[in-house]
């Protein structure tokens, strides 16, 4: 008899930030492997269109109003969905924004609300989903976090806060939640192009991306895609039950740079130099 029962077939998953970006190519993802998705973020419209298109391609997909930074509103989100979907299995915790100023020229109600979505946010979702998946003995709840825990940069202070609260949260989450049959598991991407930070001004954007060459944190000038996070988050709540991938940091590669081509030989017998006087004679 194996130790845990496989995963149901079905799936519901609720993934927040689901208008654009990480959240709408993992609901794209996870619709795709027969898994039916509720998506939810401020721009409702937004998410409704990806929905649409999910139900179009035969996928299952439910699209409701979304700010995390408003408990009532988890609290309708997670409502509706389950009433929509069923109980959620998975809870993909991806919302929030960005934006560029120093630390010292941040106002503090400024620098307090990005740590309400990114990190108070992500425990909405937690305290409203997960005791119910601890009751069920089962569940995988993914925090979106960001190398910037690792690496922090200048002009993401408030955010590098948030992210290494969304961490340490994880940490002490996966400790309590330890033989319960729910897995809580850190997915930190690297530079990614989505839509957060696309609204800073050219000028700005040129300082910060100067001010991370300076710091050694732009090595090269590729980013991932969405869906390239998309697909280890849905990698991560595929691996079977017994296994918990609790943190996976995911990195843009480089392009591949080709060796350069070794010169042509010019020494002694070789097509590009005469063969010294008697080379190749049989000797007596």
């Amino acid at each position: 008899m194996p130790r845990f029962e496989p995963h149901p077939h079905r799936r519901p998953a609720l993934i927040a930030g689901a208008s654009s970006g990480i959240g709408a190519a993992t609901a794209a993802l996870l619709a795709a492997a027969g898994h039916p998705v509720a998506l939810g973020a401020r721009r409702a419209d937004r998410c409704e269109e990806i929905a649409g298109t999910i139900r179009k391609d035969g996928g299952e997909a439910f699209a409701y109003p979304l700010d995390v930074s408003d408990s009532g509103s988890v609290a309708r989100f997670v409502s509706a969905a389950a009433a929509a979907l069923g109980d959620p299995e998975i809870v993909v915790s991806g919302a929030g924004d960005l934006g560029a100023e120093r630390v010292h020229d941040l106002d503090s109600e400024d620098f307090a609300a990005q740590l309400q979505v990114h990190l108070v946010g992500a425990h909405r979702l937690v305290s409203h989903v997960v005791p119910g998946m601890v009751a069920r003995a089962r569940g995988d709840i993914v925090l979106v976090s960001s190398d910037v825990v690792r690496a922090p940069r200048t002009r993401m202070g408030a955010y590098v806060a948030a992210k290494n609260g969304v961490e340490g949260m994880a940490r002490a989450l996966q400790m309590e939640l330890e033989g319960t049959g729910v897995r809580a598991s850190v997915v930190r991407p690297g530079p990614t192009m989505t839509g957060m930070g696309m609204g800073w001004d050219a000028e700005t954007t040129g300082e910060v991306l100067e001010e991370w060459v300076r710091w050694g944190l732009a090595r090269h000038p590729y980013f991932l895609r969405p869906e390239d996070v998309a697909a280890v988050i849905a990698a991560v709540v595929a691996t079977p039950r017994g296994t918990h991938l609790t943190l996976v940091e995911v990195q843009p590669e480089a392009a591949v740079v080709k060796p350069a081509a070794a010169p042509a030989p010019t020494g002694p017998g070789t097509a590009d130099a005469p063969a010294p006087a008697g080379a190749g004679e049989e000797r007596a």
